[in-house]
């Protein structure tokens, strides 16, 4: 069976079908055709994400994770209004529990005036008032943060795509991608063809082996991080109002375990950050041991693991030890106990890292012909789904 369509998206997690929705809805006259390799869609990074809708506050003013995040918080939130998707804008606290992470507070407080993001510096007192129970001599309040089921919101899209005569194709792996000068021909291990005129590279964890597949030289390696949450019982759930985060470790790009509120019900607390034995490794024991030694073979894991050693020491000690758990979420709300935690699903972090051992903390993209790849689409990547739609839209169009 062959198909033949003007755009091939591969990856149906929220980045693919934000951008399938955004071309259907742009170029309504282009077939588009979505392939997932899962039976279902949103299946990884998009169906254990938090479900936090970010404000911008902690990037780099300029940078494409600030641009993107706030014009695609606006966008998701119109869309959500629209099509009745249910989020709620239900605030933040970033607390500062030591006289040593001021500065680092402070930072992120001109990032995100810079960036346009309704914030508050606030002391002790005012920081009761809002989370009772949080430890801290200082914070800043974000009231417009917010909390979404992001595979709900991906159903939707799914949902216009199709009614848009877009297609979906999920159960379907790509196996062989063969470019040339008027057209991409895509084989999946299932036995479809599909040959479109453009292609776009959209599957997170695998998204540096679509690109090899399509012919791009990778500048990067994708290392999973798994991510490991727990969640309050309903004894515990009165500690937390909302969403509670430290000031993060400004030199590493994860924002250490915090507590958020799901829009379902329920605290979650967490994550930790393992390397994962396997690219889909959600649990502890899954290993994939070609996988594995594909990440630590790669020089520049080998370099990013001989600068965070100690780092790292600690995110594994976290994860064998809940009582190690419990110390680093105490520190935000002392009253946390261990009998209070119940294990949660677990994520994992598609984190692209460079030779040189840097991790790549933007979105990056890259281009083989009629192939764009979407190398790297880190946290915000949800909230600012719908606006990276238009830039890679804009890239397709221009390419």
């Amino acid at each position: 069976m062959i198909k033949h369509t003007d755009i091939a998206i591969i990856g149906g997690g929220v980045i693919g079908l934000a951008t399938a929705y955004h071309l259907k809805k742009t170029h309504p006259k282009k077939s588009i055709i979505v392939i997932e390799k899962e039976d279902s869609l949103s299946s990884h990074q998009t169906g254990n994400n938090s479900g936090v809708i970010h404000s911008g506050i902690y990037y780099k003013p300029g940078s494409l994770k600030a641009i993107n995040c706030r014009k695609g918080k606006q966008a998701l939130e119109r869309f959500c209004d629209q099509e009745g998707v249910d989020y709620e804008q239900c605030g933040k606290v970033i607390v500062a529990t030591s006289e040593n992470e001021l500065p680092a507070m402070q930072k992120i407080y001109e990032r995100g005036k810079a960036n346009n993001v309704s914030c508050k510096k606030i002391d002790k007192i005012e920081l009761k008032g809002i989370e009772p129970h949080a430890a801290g001599i200082a914070a800043i309040h974000v009231p417009e943060a917010g909390i979404i089921n992001y595979k709900k919101f991906c159903s939707v899209l799914a949902q216009k795509i199709e009614a848009s005569d877009g297609q979906i194709l999920t159960g379907q792996k790509v196996n062989f991608i063969t470019p040339s000068r008027e057209k991409v021909n895509i084989e999946t291990v299932e036995g479809i063809e599909i040959e479109a005129s453009k292609v776009i590279n959209c599957s997170g964890l695998y998204s540096d082996i679509i690109a090899e597949k399509g012919g791009s030289k990778s500048e990067m390696k994708i290392i999973p991080f798994r991510g490991e949450y727990y969640e309050l019982n309903d004894n515990a759930q009165g500690l937390v109002n909302n969403l509670i985060y430290p000031v993060p470790d400004p030199n590493f790009p994860f924002l250490g375990v915090h507590f958020t509120r799901m829009i379902d019900g329920g605290i979650e607390c967490g994550p930790n950050a393992v390397l994962a034995f396997a690219r889909e490794g959600y649990k502890k024991l899954k290993v994939n041991p070609n996988e594995l030694i594909e990440s630590l073979t790669y020089p520049g894991f080998i370099k990013l693991a001989s600068k965070y050693w100690k780092t790292g020491l600690g995110e594994i000690w976290r994860s064998f030890s809940k009582k190690a758990f419990v110390k680093a979420l105490s520190k935000l709300v002392p009253e946390i106990k261990t009998e209070h935690l119940k294990k949660a699903p677990a994520g994992v972090r598609a984190q692209a890292v460079s030779l040189d051992g840097s991790m790549v903390d933007d979105f990056y993209f890259s281009r083989n012909g009629n192939i764009l790849n979407v190398c790297n689409a880190p946290s915000p990547a949800a909230t600012a789904s719908l606006n990276i739609a238009k830039v890679i839209t804009e890239k397709i169009d221009n390419g």
